[in-house]
């Protein structure tokens, strides 16, 4: 994960939704080992895939640390706040800035004062202009977009800095450049703004100040509005109307345009890029200035706004609480000259012949195989095919290729399986069996189905086998069936049925244990004439046996009384 960049990547969190791509509008994600990663040099910090992704992967670097260092430092650090705090917050000014102080800042300040005196320079620059193409300078993410994916254009961006930037320098005028500056609001792209404008010190979202307050265990609801609280070192005009689509236009109409200026409004990347294609700057004949912000709606629409707030109420509050002043300056207070380098990401030029290579190894042989379906992540086959060349993808990110190989897998397996495999949709279909199925069910029709391409998908499975109440049980009940030897006319199967969908589709393997179980019983019945035939031997040698143990007896004991008589005899003859 890259912590130093303002997005980066929970990787434990990340799946392979490829969400992030299909949302991102430079295609700055790389894929590695299945998880996503934001590459840096070509983000623009939009905020699109934090917004997207549904894992909650992408986040926004926690800036918090920074911020109270500043304070830690006993330097005395200002806020600017974003005039969209008003879509995100309900509270009022007073409270707001009372909430603000029992942080540790010092003061609040809006940053609309700078966008105030950013619209009065701009209507000066475009009054005294006969024709051409500006650009706002004011979203840091469109300033990017355009010096780094639309180069061309880079000049056509007034060279006035943002209304952050206008604003820090002006507090600065105001409170000594000692002071510290933390701009708060719902922006991702000012995090970027701050490394390369150097006016201010950190960039915080609203989504960090609602944790910092619930860190510090603040109950908004108990701070009591407090009249001596205001903004420094004034409140702002119609500034406030900037986070709002149209907001500036309005701004500089404001402060007077002639009839030769045309304003127009462009909210989001893909819009701009549309509006710019194709335009050639020079055959324009008026001053035509583009508002060019890359959130839908405006920074109400901002990936931090934090608001739970319907869209036409942020915009409603935003009108609601512009305050109205009698006459406009003519001058600025305060000017920041902006000189905006173009940095073009330049993407390797592959040649077709490697393209079409890479194509195949996602299966994609001829152009009917390029779905350009977008599952991927890329509006086309070919961009992922250039992705996969640069190393940003991996091929199992094309879904038909992935499907197309597990089909394969499965069918190879289902092909090869000795026992019979079928499957039965919940009209007692066939939708899959395999060739031993076939051999085993048809009979003599096995050469008819064999030559069919599709073999025996569509046929009605009660037509086929005798056993089709299993699977319409199954597909009843979606519970798991086992039979062993199981009699069907006069062969013997051991059935598997199972669900594959629930109540929608159910399979089966079948063996044939008719062999078996034929082999198993002569088997047994030759064992247990041979059981029989040698107890009956047994028998035969116990009887045998017991004869002669009996004659053996006999004569053992006629020898031994025959002794006992001589014995006696001889000893009467001795006395």
């Amino acid at each position: 994960m890259n912590k130093q960049y303002p997005v980066y990547t929970l990787v434990n969190e990340c799946h392979d939704c490829y969400k992030c791509i299909r949302e991102c509008p430079v295609k700055a994600i790389k894929i590695e080992d299945g998880h996503a990663s934001v590459i840096p040099e070509r983000c623009i910090a939009c905020g699109n895939c934090v917004k997207a992704c549904p894992s909650n992967a992408k986040r926004v670097r926690n800036d918090i640390d920074k911020a109270k260092n500043l304070i830690l430092a006993q330097k005395d650090v200002y806020v600017s706040l974003a005039p969209s705090w008003r879509a995100s917050f309900e509270n009022s000014a007073e409270k707001m800035i009372a909430v603000l102080k029992r942080l540790g800042f010092k003061d609040v300040s809006e940053t609309a004062l700078g966008a105030q005196e950013v619209s009065i320079k701009t209507a000066q620059m475009l009054n005294n202009t006969e024709r051409g193409l500006f650009i706002s300078s004011a979203c840091p993410v469109i300033v990017d977009y355009i010096r780094l994916y639309m180069p061309e254009f880079t000049k056509y961006i007034t060279p006035i800095g943002s209304p952050l930037m206008t604003h820090s320098k002006l507090l600065k005028e105001t409170y000594g450049d000692d002071i510290s500056i933390v701009f708060i609001g719902p922006c991702i792209g000012k995090k970027n703004e701050v490394t390369y404008s150097g006016l201010f010190d950190v960039a915080l979202t609203f989504d960090e100040l609602r944790m910092w307050i619930n860190d510090e265990i603040i109950d908004i609801s108990k701070i009591a509005k407090d009249k001596r609280y205001q903004f420094v070192p004034e409140s702002a005009y119609e500034g406030t109307l900037y986070p709002i689509d149209g907001g500036m236009n309005e701004t500089i109409k404001k402060s007077g345009i002639n009839d030769n200026v045309q304003l127009l409004e462009v909210c989001g990347l893909h819009a701009l890029q549309r509006a710019l294609k194709n335009l050639n700057v020079e055959k324009l004949d008026k001053t035509i200035f583009i508002e060019a912000l890359a959130c839908e709606g405006g920074c109400v629409g901002g990936p931090c706004i934090s608001s739970e707030k319907a869209g036409i109420v942020m915009v409603s509050d935003i009108l609601t609480k512009e305050k109205k002043r009698d006459k406009i300056p003519e001058e600025p207070k305060v000017v920041v000259n902006y000189n905006i380098q173009p940095k073009k990401v330049v993407h390797s030029d592959y040649p077709l012949e490697d393209i079409l290579a890479t194509l195949k190894k996602i299966g994609k042989h001829t152009v009917d195989d390029e779905l350009n379906c977008g599952g991927c992540g890329y509006a086309t086959c070919r961009d992922l095919a250039k992705a996969l060349l640069d190393g940003d993808a991996e091929p199992s990110m094309c879904v038909s290729y992935m499907r197309k190989i597990a089909v394969r897998k499965a069918a190879a397996m289902i092909r090869c399986m000795p026992a019979a495999v079928v499957m039965v949709d919940n009209n007692m279909n066939i939708i899959e069996a395999n060739d031993s199925f076939m051999k085993m069910f048809t009979g003599d029709m096995y050469d008819v189905f064999k030559s069919r391409p599709d073999g025996l998908k569509g046929a009605a499975i009660d037509r086929i086998v005798d056993f089709a109440d299993i699977f319409r049980t199954i597909l009843k009940t979606g519970k798991d069936l086992h039979k062993e030897r199981y009699h069907v006319k006069n062969r013997l199967y051991d059935i598997s049925a199972f669900t594959i969908e629930e109540n929608e589709i159910v399979g089966a393997v079948i063996t044939d244990v008719t062999s078996a179980e034929t082999n198993r019983e002569k088997i047994s019945q030759k064992a247990h004439e041979v059981i029989s035939k040698n107890i009956s031997i047994v028998q035969e040698i116990a009887c045998l046996l017991g004869e002669h143990m009996v004659e053996t007896e006999t004569l053992l004991s006629s020898i031994a009384e025959d002794y006992d008589d001589k014995d006696e005899t001889g000893n009467e003859g001795n006395s």
